[in-house]
């Protein structure tokens, strides 16, 4: 059942039904009962009542002689409408019917001899309440059937269900009109949600709602302020690429005029070795870009997985170019360190970081590159020896596409941050400081193998 509307009215009716039949079944039960007691009591106030009118001779009853020449006598006994519930009989103690009252069978109606009993008499069963007189030496047995207090209960019952059975179209008819009314606040939201363009993010009015939609629209207005802030990202990420690649390709365009509009072959030699060079630069930038990319796919946090990252520092120092690589050294005892990472990530953070430490570094200079073990898991740190940055320029170091007034004419500004984002992708860090007396320090910490 998909429908709230419909699964609120199969609860509420059901529930409302299950109520009316468990009340039913207990007015069933204890109305029997009731009736059991009253109707046993008056069994033996009727018992009684004849027994002392036995005793003070108000009732004179001749006994049937042996031969039957003189019949039991009749009497009659309860008012009107009782005439047909109560059913008396006096017999002797040696077995011979002395009276009986109108309506009471022919038959004994119980063989036993003093208090309640039941029996069948031809085919109903009595309620039988018996009293000994042994003064009088007879036994005065006063019954009523069963099928009537069933008809008693069955009256009361009938007087119960049949009332509420012709409310209960109008209770559906309430609960129906209660949960539409209930259900509106929703069809309101999903009308206003349904007749919204695309590129309309506003969030939903939120007062004077319902407690059980609150939380749902404050969620989806948390929702849409997060694609919003999410679109303007993209919008400033998509212009300030856009002017990142239009200033390399307008460069190389520059070069290659030159190159065609000149003779001399030390002109064509040195716009060439321009153009490469811009190349060069539009290539970093379109793979860093493409690298940012990735990372944001991957979702909030990664899975990750335990790992030693040296080996990936060591295949990024392989792959660099031979006049790079060699500017790397690898140093301390980290080899054995473990911690949890992600080999695709933590590729691309530790690839930009030393790519980054080397182009800021001097020609020739080293970058070093050393894992130690801490409380929190594993650093992986960076050291160039360039000129650092400004203190008040480290908090924005990692902001895409900002670069610093000491950054290298050939960075582009999304190193630190691709860094960055694939760290807290992993649940780790990246903190930046500056080295004395010149250089920068970048720290990639790494949680502890087995950590969440």
């Amino acid at each position: 059942m998909r429908s709230i509307r419909a699964r609120l009215l199969a609860i509420l009716l059901g529930s409302t039904g299950l109520v009316w039949v468990l009340a039913v079944i207990w007015i069933y039960l204890g109305t029997q009962a009731e009736v059991e007691r009253v109707l046993d009591a008056r069994l033996m106030e009727a018992a009684r009542m004849v027994n002392s009118l036995l005793a003070d001779q108000r009732i004179e009853l001749a006994a049937a002689d042996v031969d039957g020449n003189r019949p039991a006598v009749s009497f009659e006994f309860g008012s009107p409408p009782y005439e047909r519930q109560l059913s008396c009989q006096i017999w002797s103690l040696d077995g011979t019917l002395v009276g009986r009252s109108e309506h009471a069978p022919e038959g004994r109606l119980t063989e036993a001899v003093d208090g309640f009993s039941e029996t069948v008499v031809g085919d109903e069963t009595w309620r039988v309440y018996t009293i000994e007189n042994p003064i009088l030496g007879v036994r005065v047995m006063v019954g009523d059937s069963i099928s009537i207090r069933d008809r008693l209960v069955g009256d009361v019952i009938t007087g119960l269900v049949v009332p509420a059975a012709l409310i209960l179209p109008f209770l559906a008819t309430a609960i129906w009109l209660s949960v539409r009314r209930g259900m509106a606040p929703l069809n309101a939201m999903a009308e206003a949600l349904s007749s919204r363009a695309a590129n309309d993010l506003r969030p939903l009015p939120d007062s004077d709602l319902p407690q059980e939609i609150a939380p749902a629209v404050r969620a989806l207005n948390g929702l849409f302020t997060r694609v919003s802030d999410a679109r303007e990202r993209e919008k400033s990420f998509t212009a300030v690429a856009a002017h990142e690649l239009q200033t390399p390709l307008a460069g190389l365009k520059t070069q290659a005029q030159v190159a065609l509009a000149s003779g001399d072959g030390d002109v064509h030699a040195n716009a060439l070795r321009q153009i490469s060079t811009g190349v060069d630069r539009t290539s970093r930038l379109v793979k860093q870009l493409l690298d940012l990319v990735a990372v944001e796919a991957e979702g909030q946090v990664r899975a990750t997985i335990a790992g030693r990252p040296i080996e990936t520092v060591e295949r990024i120092v392989a792959e660099l170019p031979p006049a790079a690589s060699g500017r790397v050294e690898v140093a301390g005892s980290g080899a054995d360190l473990e911690a949890s990472l992600d080999p695709v990530l933590l590729t691309l953070a530790l690839r930009n970081l030393i790519e980054n430490a080397i182009n800021h570094s001097p020609d020739g200079a080293k970058v070093v590159v050393h894992l130690c073990e801490t409380a929190g898991g594993v650093d992986i740190v960076v050291e160039d020896t360039g000129p650092g940055m400004p203190e008040n320029e480290l908090p924005r170091a990692a902001d895409r596409f900002f670069r610093g007034r000491a950054s290298a004419g050939a960075g582009s500004g999304l190193g630190l941050a691709i860094a960055k984002e694939a760290a807290d992708r992993m649940g780790g860090a990246l903190h930046l400081e500056n080295r004395q007396p010149h250089g920068l320090r970048a720290v990639l910490s790494l949680p502890a193998k087995g950590a969440a």
